[in-house]
């Protein structure tokens, strides 16, 4: 019998007196040679409890036990000092596309303003505009894909942005982010906007938390863990506003061939910064089948345990399927629809007196010919797709993405 994978962290927080009872009930079961596989790792006829523990450790992503403990005890500090972790202030604004630290920021003891820009950038059209007609396009694509009012997008969407113009003259902002393409996108536009550095701005970016299993975003983290992360920000520099525009320019560019460029290499200045834009690049269509890699990890959901809820296929895209998690649920479901409205579906949709999370979703004869490569999407699709810059129309020429990530044009 092989152990039990000790529990997994969701929000960050690490039960340690959790994990020595799990440590001890490991030792048992070496002892017992009923946990063969941790067994393997150690050379010893009797095992210890401190090999056990370092089991559970490593388990958990620590190298060893004293530093997963290290880190449980910096967790705890930061909870129990929040004005000593949480050290902002009156005057600082931090900032996030969204609103989903906000609460957690306010029970952590920070102070400041909060700001989000809730622009989906990894969505619908984003071109090299004035900042009047970008505007005006992308409320009209946000109110089009989520069945929202254009008025108050509108609306919206003028407040964030003219707060996010504010941010050069701003006396101290922090950026939050995480290493997905929703993140990363609204990071380089945030800094691609400034003109000069302005007197402090500062970036806190994750990709992974100690102890948490499947690390989603920052949203999932409990008010103590945003507390311990606060010490960890860094300073913008003149390096990271130059790799961001010259990232935000070749995303907002109607070809994918400098964007892949930039994406082959980490640059030192946003060290996240590739990963999430090679990620993005998948969202054209692949060479075989048309698909984007979104698209595609749900079919493929879909056609294996389908008839199946929309729900059900949106939180397995998030906590299993997604290489790179940053879709949210109405995203998710902006990017299916199209798949099911076509004259020509990949998708169908029943029930659908229910709210969309309820409905059940299942393959169409041709969603499976696309899944096998033996029919191409955009051959049947009768809307458009924007991947940035870049404008996929059915039935013309576009730009596809090839299995090296490397973008092909198909005439």
């Amino acid at each position: 019998m092989s152990q039990r994978p000790a529990a997994p962290s969701h929000d960050g927080r690490i039960n340690l007196e959790q994990q020595r009872k799990r440590a001890k009930a490991l030792l048992q079961r070496m002892k017992n040679a009923t946990a063969e596989p941790e067994q393997a790792l150690i050379h010893r006829a009797t095992p210890r409890l401190a090999e056990a523990q370092w089991l559970i450790a490593k388990q958990l992503g620590f190298s060893s036990w004293p530093k997963l403990k290290a880190h449980v005890d910096a967790i705890d500090f930061a909870a129990r000092h929040p004005g000593f972790a949480a050290s902002d202030e009156a005057r600082t604004t931090h900032w996030r596309c969204g609103n989903d630290i906000a609460h957690n920021l306010n029970v952590a003891g920070f102070k400041g303003h909060f700001r989000m820009l809730t622009d989906p950038l990894c969505m619908g059209p984003v071109q090299p505009l004035s900042a009047e007609d970008y505007r005006v396009i992308r409320a009209g694509f946000i109110s089009q894909a989520f069945a929202l009012d254009p008025t108050e997008v509108a609306r919206r969407l003028d407040d964030e942005y003219e707060h996010l113009e504010a941010l050069g003259s701003a006396e101290h902002s922090v950026l939050w982010c995480e290493a997905d393409a929703y993140d990363q996108l609204f990071l380089i536009r945030a800094l691609a906007g400034l003109e000069q550095l302005p007197s402090r701005l500062e970036l806190i970016e994750v990709d992974r938390i100690p102890g948490v299993q499947r690390f989603i975003g920052i949203g999932q983290l409990a008010p103590e863990v945003l507390a311990w992360l606060w010490p960890q920000r860094r300073r913008v520099d003149a390096s990271m506003l130059r790799c961001a525009r010259w990232a935000w320019a070749a995303y907002c560019a109607p070809s994918p061939v400098k964007l892949a460029e930039l994406a082959r290499e980490p640059d030192a200045a946003l060290p996240l910064l590739a990963r999430a834009l090679r990620r993005q690049l998948q969202e054209l269509p692949g060479t075989v089948d048309g698909l984007s890699l979104s698209e595609r990890l749900s079919l493929r959901y879909i056609a294996d345990a389908g008839p199946v809820a929309f729900a059900r296929v949106f939180a397995e895209l998030m906590g299993r399927l997604e290489p790179l998690p940053y879709l949210g649920d109405m995203m998710f479901h902006g990017l299916i629809r199209p798949l099911i409205d076509a004259p020509e579906p990949l998708l169908t949709e029943s029930d659908i007196h229910l709210p969309w999370p309820r409905r059940m979703l299942a393959l169409t004869p041709l969603g499976a010919e696309v899944l096998a490569g033996i029919a191409y999407w955009p051959d049947h699709a009768n809307q458009e797709r924007w991947v940035g810059g870049v404008h996929i129309v059915p039935g013309q020429p576009h730009w596809m993405i090839d299995l090296d990530g490397l973008p092909v044009w198909r005439a």
